[in-house]
Formats: structure tokens, C-alpha cells, sequence
């Protein structure tokens, strides 16, 4: 996988990995470790060959040939917390998981405002809602044994001087991610602010999509790469296995 390090971008990529690190350490990858992804329709595109997850698999597989890692996607489009939650046993815990990693949060927050979503009478989440369903799922996650690699939710537009229209309630929610990470002793790695911090230095324009996203949203090559990487050094991947 060619690793995505651009010289113009090194910056802005190291300060990401920085603040898209843990709350509560790293812990190595172990034999027989199944990593579990859970999510909504960015997680379910990063099944395509240019996905994040298919990147992480592919590098996890080059640093680790002899660990047999597997790797499970568990994305479903407009999901939000309640319904991972209803899923969480036939989607997750039946997978029998060692590591699961939750990255949800963007429909929680666009389905207030999507005027599609609002046209057909349905809401978003609301933070205690979203507070409460995160908890119940990292309780019966931890409940089987598996650890909690809890993500904040990262952009809907990705103008980086706070004008995006879901921004303040964007980083609400992300609070609040943090919050139960904190809270239930989860690994906590802080996408909204690694998107942020990298936007910042890569979006001199402050335009609403095309650095990292397609369509404010999902991920566009640059985006995979760059969520490859946040995963991969959460999950305690050295980045320099990731070379191609």
C-alpha cells in the first residue's frame, strides 16, 4: 500500500496521528486477534478496494503475516447509535471479537438537519441518546471480553475555520465520545480532531469537500489513506510497515 505521506502534507499528518491518539495507551496486536469495524456508510464504502479497512487488512497483513488477523467490517449506511446498537449482537459479538472499533456519529448529527431524512419525518440522536447507546455497546462489547477502540465522529464539510453547518454540534457529540471513552476506560482515537488539525494545514482554500471526502462526508482516496493510518497507529501498527 503506498503510504500516504505526501511532502507537502508530513505536517499535517504527524500532528493528526497526534491528536488521533489514545486516552488510555496502545496495545499491540496479538495472534488470532479479530478486529471488528462498526459503523454507518463510511465504514460499509471502506469494504471497496480502496477502502480503509481493505488498507488496514493489507498492511496489518504485511507487519504481521504470522498473527492470522482478522478483520470484519460491520457498516451499514445512515446507521446511527440506536441501530447499532439493535445489531450489535448478530453484526459483533457473534463474530467473536477481540477488538472492536466504533465509528459512528455522523448520522446522529445530520439526521437533524438532512433534508432528505427530514422530509421523511426522521430525527437525529439525541446526546443522551447517543451518551447512553455508546455505553450500553462498549458495556456489552467489554462483556465477551473484546476491547473498545472508541472513534469521535470526523466531518460533514470539511471547512476548517468552524463554518461547516453541523460543526458546533459535530463537536458536541465528539465531547461527548471523548467523554465515554474517558469514562469506560476505552482506547479513544480522536478522528474530529485529527481531520481538523490535518484540514488546517491541507485546505488552504477552506473548501467543503474534495481533500479528504468525495461529498463532504465519505472518503475519497486521500480520506482512505488517511483513516488507514489513523487506525493503524491506534491499533499500534508501526507506520513504517505500511510502505509499499
Amino acid at each position: 500500500m503506498k503510504k500516504f505521506m505526501k511532502a507537502g502534507a508530513s505536517i499535517g499528518i504527524a500532528c493528526a496521528l497526534l491528536y488521533g491518539g489514545t486516552a488510555f495507551g496502545k496495545e499491540s496486536l496479538k495472534e488470532n486477534d479479530t478486529i471488528v469495524f462498526l459503523g454507518d456508510s463510511i465504514t460499509a464504502q471502506a469494504l471497496s478496494p480502496d477502502g480503509y479497512i481493505t488498507l488496514t487488512s493489507q498492511a496489518i497483513a504485511k507487519a504481521y503475516p504470522d498473527l492470522n488477523i482478522q478483520i470484519i467490517g460491520a457498516g451499514k449506511g445512515g446507521h446511527k447509535v440506536p441501530d447499532c446498537q439493535k445489531r450489535l449482537d448478530h453484526d459483533v459479538l457473534q463474530k467473536n471479537p477481540t477488538i472492536v472499533m466504533i465509528y459512528i456519529g455522523i448520522n446522529d448529527v445530520w439526521h437533524w438537519t438532512h433534508p432528505k431524512v427530514v422530509a421523511r419525518g426522521k430525527k437525529g440522536t439525541t446526546p443522551e441518546v447517543f451518551e447512553s447507546g455508546l455505553k450500553d455497546m462498549i458495556r456489552r462489547i467489554n462483556g465477551v471480553g473484546a476491547r473498545v477502540i472508541l472513534c469521535t465522529p470526523s466531518v460533514i464539510g470539511e471547512k476548517h475555520d468552524g463554518s461547516n453547518p453541523n460543526d458546533k454540534m459535530l463537536d458536541q457529540y465528539s465531547d461527548i465520545s471523548r467523554k465515554v471513552a474517558k469514562e469506560t476506560g476505552s482506547q479513544l482515537l480522536d478522528l474530529r480532531k485529527g481531520f481538523l488539525v490535518y484540514l488546517k494545514g491541507n485546505n488552504p482554500k477552506n473548501t467543503e469537500q474534495g481533500v479528504l471526502t468525495k461529498d463532504s462526508v465519505h472518503m475519497n482516496e486521500n480520506g482512505n489513506r488517511f483513516l488507514c493510518e489513523q487506525v493503524l497507529d491506534a491499533l499500534n501498527v508501526p507506520a513504517s510497515d505500511t510502505d509499499a
